[in-house]
């Protein structure tokens, strides 16, 4: 079946939602299909294009077996609500005319956000008499009010009629939680056209296991070692994207009281990495600068083959969102991070998606946004219990009901139904 998707991210951009639109589409070129990708010029979580990008309008290029058509956008240097605007829109006229010369598909799938994707979509589907999955990662419009991003008024019920609009030209619309499926249906989508489409874990990022745990504990301090980390300390990782959504400042404010907090000799220190790219780096660079010393290393995004060196060097995950933001929103960091055996300390809203997922599956503490102070608790308790954190890592095999092979093929089955031709 020839199928189209189409979404603002892709390889080889390493965080957010860019593996789950390559993961899919290679997936379904693997099964047969005839699988192309309109995509941008890779950019994110940088927000800043490759120099030989820059300027080009369209390319197209063939990555393990699927056709990948970029376009250009606007990226802006500084991220602001209209330069968000604008970015997404310049992406969503630029593809539009791209699908417009490709060859009409059988089913799109369209990755949202950008939201403005969703009426070119339908406007497309009508012109080309094609048919539509339109795939929600984030609400968009939930997110930014919750956020104060924007504020209620014109502009927001604006944000609100571009949802409906793209929902009501779908065939179906897909969600990644439960949650999500329960948004659609008070936004008026029918039940018979909503669709749970998860994200997944992908094959485990991580080394082979050592032959022995003298060889996995000498790898282990050779990675803290190189990174100028404490051999002996406690470690807690946060890696991804650097934006208003994550709330990171919460773990600048928790160093800085493990930092205040005496030690004792007997007592196991706490470290913080930070390991990422976005937005507010700058800002978060700006915090750390003015508070020298503390338990916490920012670095850069790390490559693939370093990232894995980290998962298997620290001894439990970090993943927060800000205030209002998480309530259907479920981080794909969290599937990384359990599959390499990683218990978590999430800051999320009491009720999200993120803290039900914590309390079900019992592999980590869920602390409420702007409390660095019980983060700091829990690293400090969990540094000083082995126990106890080996009863939380014991709980990350909850992780395996969202295995890629299970999750890609129920959607592929319903991909299938959607593009069957009208009898």
């Amino acid at each position: 079946m020839r199928i189209l998707v189409w979404g603002i991210n892709y390889e080889p951009e390493l965080t957010g939602i860019a593996p789950y639109n390559t993961g899919l589409c290679e997936y379904l070129a693997r099964r047969g299909h005839e699988v192309r990708m309109v995509t941008t010029f890779p950019y994110y979580p940088a927000w800043e294009k490759l120099p030989g990008d820059r300027g080009r309008i369209f390319r197209t290029e063939s990555l393990e077996g699927v056709s990948v058509h970029r376009c250009w956008h606007y990226v802006p240097r500084q991220v602001t609500t209209l330069k968000r605007i604008l970015h997404e829109f310049s992406f969503a006229l630029t593809s539009s005319v791209r699908v417009l010369t490709l060859p009409r598909a059988a089913v799109t799938v369209v990755v949202s956000p950008p939201l403005f994707l969703g009426p070119c979509a339908r406007l497309v589907s009508w012109l080309r008499r094609s048919r539509y999955v339109f795939h929600v990662q984030d609400l968009q419009p939930d997110a930014a009010v919750g956020l104060g991003m924007v504020k209620p008024g014109l502009f927001v019920r604006a944000l609100y009629g571009l949802e409906a609009c793209a929902y009501g030209g779908a065939r179906a619309v897909s969600g990644i939680s439960a949650g999500m499926l329960a948004a659609f249906t008070s936004k008026k989508v029918p039940v018979g056209r909503q669709l749970y489409f998860p994200n997944w874990c992908a094959p485990l990022p991580l080394e082979p296991r050592a032959a022995n745990e003298f060889e996995h504990c000498r790898r282990r301090a050779d990675c803290r070692r190189q990174l100028g980390l404490p051999e002996d300390a406690l470690i807690a990782l946060y890696s991804g994207n650097i934006g208003r959504k994550q709330g990171l400042g919460v773990l600048v404010e928790a160093a800085r009281l493990l930092a205040e907090a005496p030690v004792a000799p007997s007592e196991r220190r706490v470290h913080l990495i930070i390991a990422g790219e976005g937005a507010t780096r700058s800002e978060l660079e700006s915090a750390l600068a003015r508070q020298p010393g503390l338990p916490l290393t920012l670095l850069p995004l790390q490559p693939e083959w370093k990232y894995r060196e980290l998962l298997g060097s620290v001894d439990l995950g970090l993943i927060t969102q800000a205030a209002g933001t998480g309530q259907f929103f479920f981080p794909s960091k969290l599937l990384a991070l359990l599959s390499a055996g990683l218990p978590v300390i999430t800051v999320a809203d009491q009720g999200s998606e993120l803290a039900l997922a914590v309390a079900e599956g019992k592999f980590g503490v869920n602390v409420s946004p702007e409390e660095p102070w019980q983060i700091a608790r829990i690293l400090r308790e969990l540094a000083d219990d082995p126990e106890r954190l080996e009863r939380l890592r014991a709980g990350t095999g909850w992780v395996r009901r969202f295995a890629a092979e299970r999750v890609l093929a129920e959607f592929e089955a319903r991909l299938m139904e959607i593009g069957l031709p009208r009898c």
